[in-house]
């Protein structure tokens, strides 16, 4: 049995450098960006789960659930696998689905919390932000990910406009 060693490989002395196969930019691109989209989607994933406990805790009280709020979340949840599939096999139109769905979830948990007349006053009254903590948080939760979306929404276009094949000179 022959053992290779280490260092150039046999037959060449190299200069033929210059002829040697160099991965296109795209791909590479491509890379990068499934790798950003991957943390996101975990971000996101964290930030819908936390939105699910804000919807669950007051169920757990007593309370009358926000269907609204539930149903952003369980588009999230969904949108997040949809995205996940999409950036495992690199299938543009599951990524053009996700991008709308979590926008769409992340447009209705905006518009629960501008609804509810709490969140807008605890932002404008910093009085009483010691005794409204956990509406405190929420809003925090939920600035934070309209952050993360906006940063999705650039890594996803960016992501299928590299995968989609190059255009030809015409």
């Amino acid at each position: 049995m022959q053992q290779r060693k280490a260092g150039r490989p046999s037959g060449t002395d190299g200069s033929d450098f210059s002829y040697r196969m160099v991965v296109d930019s795209r791909y590479t691109k491509v890379a990068k960006g499934k790798s950003r989209h991957k943390a996101l989607i975990f971000i996101q994933g964290i930030f819908q789960l936390i939105e699910l406990l804000y919807v669950v805790l007051p169920i757990s009280k007593g309370k009358d659930p926000n269907m609204l709020a539930a149903s952003s979340s369980v588009i999230g949840l969904i949108s997040l696998l949809i995205g996940e599939l999409g950036r495992r096999r690199s299938r543009a139109g599951f990524l053009r689905f996700y991008l709308a769905m979590s926008t769409i979830a992340v447009l209705l948990s905006i518009f629960c919390a501008v609804s509810s007349r709490s969140t807008l006053e605890v932002i404008q009254n910093p009085a009483e932000w010691e005794t409204k903590k956990f509406e405190l948080i929420e809003t925090t939760v939920l600035l934070l990910g309209l952050l993360v979306q906006m940063f999705t929404i650039s890594t996803v276009i960016s992501l299928i406009s590299n995968m989609s094949p190059p255009k030809k000179a015409s």
